[in-house]
């Protein structure tokens, strides 16, 4: 059988996160030595730390939230898309890429080389290639960089404009090592009541 793929950042005290958020901490609250049988831990993160799902709520006050997002969102056939060199990702940049039959969509930028130094810049997503994507009913957009939008971005542009073509968001994917195709995908979120994001373990596996 093929194996999984792990394609998420290990969360440890290493872990790069965006400048001002939450940084991610762990450690042992209660030690075998104490308890006498278990070491019982405590993480301590931002819940946009590394491989990651946005919920609409987190760029719109009346978006759902992650518990109410729909799971099938994130289970399902997959396509891997090699768009090196970009300046913004458009749907110039997809032209001649077949997306029939195609719900969820990776596209590996390699825009973000060092996953331990956050970038000072990335390609954003423009609003035709969020029109493109809804017109073709692809659901999720995976990208290998930490957001959809520029990093100095205040309005959120490509956050709005996927949500209103009905794409959802899955960010910081590890694809450096992933060849373009087709691949099974499960990124699904932890259920988080009043989540405005999770994080995920995101795999691959080669259809």
């Amino acid at each position: 059988m093929t194996k999984w793929i792990d394609v998420s950042q290990p969360l440890d005290a290493t872990i790069t996160t965006w400048p001002g958020d939450t940084t991610f901490s762990y450690e042992v609250v209660w030690p075998k030595s104490e308890s006498g049988s278990v070491n019982v831990g405590k993480v301590t993160m931002s819940l946009h730390t590394g491989t990651h799902i946005d919920a609409p709520f987190h760029f719109d006050d009346a978006g759902k939230r992650v518990l109410a997002l729909d799971p099938d969102v994130y289970i399902g056939k997959a396509k891997v898309v090699h768009l090196p060199g970009l300046q913004v990702i458009d749907a110039g940049a997809l032209e001649g890429i077949d997306l029939t039959g195609v719900s969820r969509l990776l596209i590996k930028t390699d825009a973000w080389p060092d996953l331990k130094t956050f970038p000072k810049s990335i390609p954003p997503v423009t609003r035709d290639l969020a029109e493109h994507l809804g017109r073709h009913d692809v659901v999720l957009l995976g990208l290998d960089l930490p957001s959809v939008d520029a990093i100095d971005s205040k309005e959120m542009d490509a956050h709005h404009a996927l949500a209103e073509n009905g794409v959802h968001i899955l960010e910081g994917v590890v694809l450096k090592d992933i060849a373009p195709g087709d691949y099974e995908l499960i990124a699904v979120p932890l259920p988080l009541t009043e989540g405005d994001g999770s994080p995920v373990r995101a795999l691959l596996r080669p259809i």
